[in-house]
């Protein structure tokens, strides 16, 4: 999974001991937190998709403490600096990141057995057909009743919501045809064929949180 972004799509400021600062993790972790505290199971295994910086596992490792949450990410940087989060945290619920590229087959069976995944601002930097199997994927990761979690900007029928939201998605698209925001319309499909059934919910910034479940035996 490689992406060929503009500067403004992935904003993250080196700090101390290995650690990026991100400005958008930092506005909206607790808001996602948030709905995590409502939706998510009370315990089991927690897989976060592209972790980032790390400042998200932090905060929804701290709101679940009962979660085992697992990290990971396909930039050996962004491994380091989550593993820092981690360490200054003191959190005993996080597993050290792990490398994984979620746009591959096959990576579920590595992490079967899952109880909540969390996809956090990753499907509007790449093509369609790699978050169609990030979410193939993830669903069979989940464990039967499990939790996808969904969080990001999308297009809702068809209509991008403000201009800000068109100007991304217009500087994402110049940068490579191939990705940028994608259709609710498009979603719910996907998530059908993955087995998957979601529901969207209003988040702030005019982003959009998906919960999806998997069905039980």
């Amino acid at each position: 999974m490689t992406r060929n972004l503009p500067p403004s799509a992935s904003v993250a400021t080196p700090l101390e001991d290995a650690k990026l600062h991100a400005p958008s993790a930092a506005r909206n972790a607790d808001a996602i937190a948030a709905v995590l505290q409502d939706h998510a199971p009370s315990r089991g295994n927690a897989l976060e998709i592209a972790s980032g910086t790390g400042q998200h596992v932090v905060t929804f490792a701290a709101v679940l403490p009962d979660l085992s949450w697992q990290p990971t990410d396909i930039d050996p940087l962004r491994l380091r600096s989550i593993d820092s989060y981690v360490r200054s945290s003191g959190l005993q619920n996080v597993k050290p990141a792990c490398l994984l590229n979620a746009a591959s087959d096959g990576w579920a069976a590595a992490y079967a057995g899952q109880d909540l995944i969390v996809l956090i601002n990753l499907l509007h930097l790449i093509p369609a057909r790699h978050a169609r199997t990030i979410l193939i994927q993830a669903a069979q990761a989940l464990a039967p009743a499990g939790t996808l979690l969904v969080y990001g900007p999308f297009a809702q029928d068809g209509v991008l919501k403000s201009a800000a939201d068109q100007r991304f998605d217009a500087e994402l698209r110049s940068a490579d045809a191939d990705i940028g925001y994608k259709d609710t319309r498009d979603m719910q499909r996907w998530f059908v064929d993955a087995g998957l059934t979601a529901a969207p919910q209003e988040m702030p910034a005019n982003n959009l949180v998906f919960i999806a479940r998997k069905p039980a035996l």
